[in-house]
């Protein structure tokens, strides 16, 4: 059964040990990531399947990484303290290839080492959790119309386990919001931003209006939480819920945007 939804961005300067005087900037999201943090720890879900744009991506299937175990840090970023652990889901993993492998294009990987994209939500997320195992998924370069069904085929397999199950997308807005921004300013970054925050919070017309959005618009936006969103969106789709815009912010040309879908 799905419990818990939530859309998160993943920026590593959150986290303390990287951020260090420069998390100050970045007050909105850290707030929201602690919000969030409680609200999945009562829903207490058994396993947690999360969609990375970081994780290893073909452009012809999805990916489900397996692992027993996974190891997440932040030594890419300067951090060679943070050390983070997770017991995989093997069951349900496997339980997903097996249904979904014939109907979508989709391989598995076994890689131990989590990216950035899983690592920092995880780092807040599992604060008041025990006893959880995690999915990392990864979305692909096919076309709007197949995440759609990917989620919707995900869906299906998340509703035939008896688990509590949480699906959390990961992914930043635009990365051109500003001069200074890590891909150069684009006008059209905050516009992105803004009609994902209005699209995410009218659940009867949001698939359509992520379907509709113009494909120079996200390729000006510089983005990397679309899909993700795609996916979580379907999954969500004719699931009664409410949406909880927790934090939205763009301290460094980057929009991050932590929501909550109250099932």
């Amino acid at each position: 059964m799905l419990n818990f939804a939530a859309f998160v961005p993943h920026p590593p300067i959150a986290v303390p040990s990287v951020g260090k005087e420069n998390i100050k900037f970045i007050k909105k999201t850290v707030r929201g990531f602690g919000t969030l943090a409680k609200k999945i720890g009562k829903a207490a879900p058994e396993t947690i399947i999360i969609i990375s744009p970081h994780g290893q991506i073909f452009g012809d299937a999805f990916c489900i990484n397996l692992s027993e175990d996974y190891y997440g840090n932040l030594k890419d970023f300067g951090d060679l303290s943070t050390q983070l652990k997770f017991k995989g889901d093997i069951k349900l993993a496997h339980q997903i290839r097996e249904g979904m492998e014939t109907k979508i294009p989709l391989t598995m990987i076994s890689d131990q080492i989590l990216d950035h994209g899983v690592s920092v939500p995880l780092y807040y997320l599992s604060r008041y959790l025990n006893n959880f195992n995690i999915i990392p998924l990864s979305y692909s370069s096919l076309d709007r119309d197949t995440h759609i069904k990917f989620g919707a085929l995900l869906k299906e397999e998340i509703l035939k386990s008896n688990k509590k199950v949480a699906i959390v997308a990961s992914g930043d807005l635009s990365h051109r919001l500003t001069v200074d921004a890590p891909a150069g300013y684009s006008p059209r970054g905050i516009i992105f931003d803004q009609k994902i925050v209005d699209i995410i919070k009218k659940p009867k017309t949001a698939i359509k209006s992520l379907l509709d959005l113009d494909e120079s618009l996200l390729e000006e936006a510089g983005e990397c939480g679309f899909r993700s969103l795609l996916v979580l969106m379907s999954i969500l789709f004719e699931t009664k819920y409410k949406t909880e815009v927790i934090s939205y912010e763009g301290p460094f040309g980057v929009g991050y945007l932590i929501a909550n879908f109250k099932l």
